[in-house]
């Protein structure tokens, strides 16, 4: 993920040459979460000849980290609420010893596609593409199953969007106006149309419709409590990371839907709730301060 820019941040409460050094540890340590240094990965430059450009919503919305990672936490629990979804994890992934790096690569692929430039983002969309192509597979129902199936993606795709947008919502601007609301969603149809999903919302209106249509469709077993046990994990990684990451989870499992929620079995306490939400709030501003200023 690339830093974030907006919004305006407060004055810097410490001075220059105090500030410096934690920023760069915060910013460095961010860098690493989204970028695997064994495989010489850095943060992707943005680039104003890609897919959206410096003025898109996209932009805006994917350059917070924060409202990214918790919307990321809740468009996974979403995703697999669906059984084909699932089994696609399930049988074709190694994210019981791999989930950190699972997360890495789909973060990496949201930044490659929204800041990248042109040829970078198509040749990421391709290579997922591929990918899908050789995902196939059988239900525990006996229903066969395929990644590349449109509707199937057409649901990551929505279930992806609304997160991301509501994360950035609730955690960077909640008074964003409707019209950049749906922008956001015809933005990311490009990238949607690309991969081959159908139908493909274009609007929040549209979005929360096919959400709806496709509710039915949704499902919780065993595997799915398993996936998202893995998920919410909060051991492994960096233990200076830990409160944080809880938080982010905390928060995530916060953001989705009452019904979703209930289908997973995950309670939102309403007493916790303000804090979630404060403590979200609290590291949101911290990260971004520590890109404010770019530091060698």
């Amino acid at each position: 993920m690339t830093g974030p820019i907006r919004p305006p941040l407060a004055p810097d409460p410490l001075p220059d040459r105090l500030a410096r050094p934690v920023r760069r540890a915060i910013a460095g340590r961010v860098v690493r979460m989204f970028n695997d240094p064994e495989k010489g990965e850095r943060p992707v430059v943005r680039r104003p000849d890609g897919l959206f450009g410096p003025d898109s919503v996209a932009w805006r919305v994917h350059g917070d980290v924060a409202g990214m990672l918790v919307g990321g936490v809740s468009g996974l629990l979403l995703q697999m609420l669906h059984p084909a979804v699932l089994a696609g994890v399930w049988d074709h992934s190694n994210f019981r010893a791999d989930m950190h790096g699972r997360l890495r690569r789909t973060a990496r692929f949201i930044a490659v596609t929204t800041y990248g430039g042109r040829a970078e983002a198509e040749a990421a969309i391709d290579r997922v593409r591929r990918i899908h192509g050789q995902v196939a597979g059988v239900l525990p129902d006996g229903t066969p199953y395929a990644a590349d199936d449109p509707e199937l993606l057409a649901w990551v795709h929505v279930t992806e969007a609304t997160s991301f947008l509501n994360g950035w919502l609730r955690y960077g601007e909640p008074g964003m106006s409707g019209a950049d609301r749906d922008r956001y969603f015809a933005e990311m149809a490009e990238v949607g149309r690309r991969l081959g999903a159908d139908p493909l919302p274009r609007t929040r209106a549209e979005a929360k419709a096919l959400i709806r249509a496709m509710r039915s469709q949704l499902r919780v077993d065993e595997r799915t409590r398993e996936v998202a046990r893995l998920l919410l994990a909060r051991e492994g990684g960096d233990p200076a990371a830990q409160p944080v990451r809880g938080l982010m989870l905390q928060a995530g499992v916060d953001l989705l839907p009452g019904w979703a929620r209930r289908m997973h079995g995950l309670a939102s306490p309403l007493p916790a709730r303000p804090l979630v939400r404060t403590g979200t709030r609290g590291v949101a501003r911290t990260i971004r301060w520590a890109f404010e200023t770019p530091y060698r």
